[in-house]
């Protein structure tokens, strides 16, 4: 439903995480007994999780241990660690910098030219631990490091930019045929990011076998506030898991919708699979993992660009393994730890046995949610009220 902002203009409601709430269902069940493992293209992993392609969350050792515990991790293949062969120090002055320092000081070490052979190195290096190796590039460069990737060895390959379309127009370069990149490539190919029902259909016609959805959402990130680009999580993911459902009654084939950023609690993960994700990725809640490469520091993908930076170095802290964040035991209680656990608690109680049921959850609209009764935990700053 639209209102109208002024005269002769109106404009669309969407929803974010924090104004809705999902309903208990009327028959519950065992959380242990769900079903939450996520399949892609020919392969089937045991949790729908991904580790965002940020360089303060993923080096080849998280992608090792994010993969044996089941999840994806995503590797940035235009990050520092296809810059530079060894990074530890690289990593250590960017968690060293100020505030004030850090955005120019990233600039600064991201002019280095990405070296193609460390592209194979490091893909090789996880697939060595016997773990899939999941990668992500910039359309300009999909095609030159698709092929590099795959004779390297890569199980999934992901063409990510701020805002991506099938119809991109550009007379200065070369424009990426997705069509025609994921016909050649013999992985499954995801394409992102997107955040609306008839861009997610055009997406979903190049053969892709997943989207991703969130343009601005992460806590790194700053484009909203850039270019006053974006759309809140609950509709962005809502809108285009219906353009999904349409997609597959029409062709037939299943098109996996991946919600991207706005998530750092299990409970606004468990919203973006009933608004309709079948798997998220999720950036900050992963650097916090005492495996996470940035030294409890995370900064957005495009904070290293070098005339528009539309992210930010941020201080998350660390707060425990990767196994406590992804399976607990939870030792906070602010719902950053455990969030398989709450994945599964929240489908028993609304009584969905797999993914599919749960996109099926009521949900209403609550903007007191986080506020109602909680009025001794935001004035001492726990739990809910930090």
């Amino acid at each position: 439903m639209s209102e109208f902002i002024g005269r002769e203009r109106k404009a669309r409601r969407a929803y974010g995480f924090d104004e809705i709430a999902l309903v208990p269902g009327e028959v519950t069940l065992n959380p242990d007994e769900v079903d939450i493992r996520f399949p892609i293209g020919n392969l089937k992993f045991e949790i729908p999780f991904l580790a965002s392609a940020m360089d303060g969350v993923v080096d080849p050792h998280f992608a090792i241990a994010m993969g044996k515990l089941g999840g994806m991790a995503v590797l940035n293949l235009e990050g520092i660690y296809v810059r530079y062969d060894d990074y530890a120090g690289i990593l250590d002055d960017i968690a060293r910098a100020t505030p004030e320092e850090a955005t120019g000081l990233v600039q600064k070490l991201y002019e280095k030219p990405i070296q193609e052979k460390l592209i194979s190195k490091r893909i090789e290096e996880i697939k060595k631990a016997g773990v899939p190796a999941i990668v992500s590039s910039l359309p300009q460069k999909a095609e030159r490091y698709g092929k590099i990737a795959e004779e390297a060895g890569v199980d999934c390959f992901i063409v990510q930019s701020t805002v991506t379309t099938v119809r991109h127009i550009a007379k200065a370069y070369q424009v990426t045929d997705f069509t025609k990149l994921c016909a050649q490539m013999k992985v499954p190919v995801i394409l992102g990011n997107c955040v609306t029902y008839k861009v997610a259909l055009e997406l979903m016609g190049t053969g892709c076998a997943g989207l991703l959805v969130g343009i601005g959402p992460g806590s790194a990130c700053t484009t909203r506030g850039v270019l006053g680009l974006g759309v809140p999580q609950v509709t962005s993911i809502a809108d285009c898991a219906s353009a999904r459902e349409y997609y597959f009654k029409k062709s037939g084939r299943y098109v996996s919708i991946i919600g991207d950023g706005g998530m750092s609690t299990g409970g606004d993960v468990c919203k973006a699979f009933a608004c309709g994700a079948d798997a998220v990725m999720v950036g900050s809640a992963f650097a916090r993992s005492k495996e996470a490469p940035g030294r409890g520091f995370h900064w957005g993908m495009a904070t290293p660009h070098a005339n528009l930076p539309r992210g930010t170095r941020i201080r998350v802290g660390t707060t425990g393994s990767l196994e406590e964040i992804l399976y607990g035991p939870a030792r906070l209680d602010d719902g950053t730890q455990n969030l398989v656990g709450a994945l599964r608690t929240c489908m028993g109680n609304v009584g969905a046995a797999n993914i599919r049921e749960f996109q099926l959850t009521e949900i209403v609209i609550a903007p007191a949610i986080r506020t109602e009764g909680k009025l001794f935990q935001s004035a001492q700053r726990v739990g809910m009220g930090k």
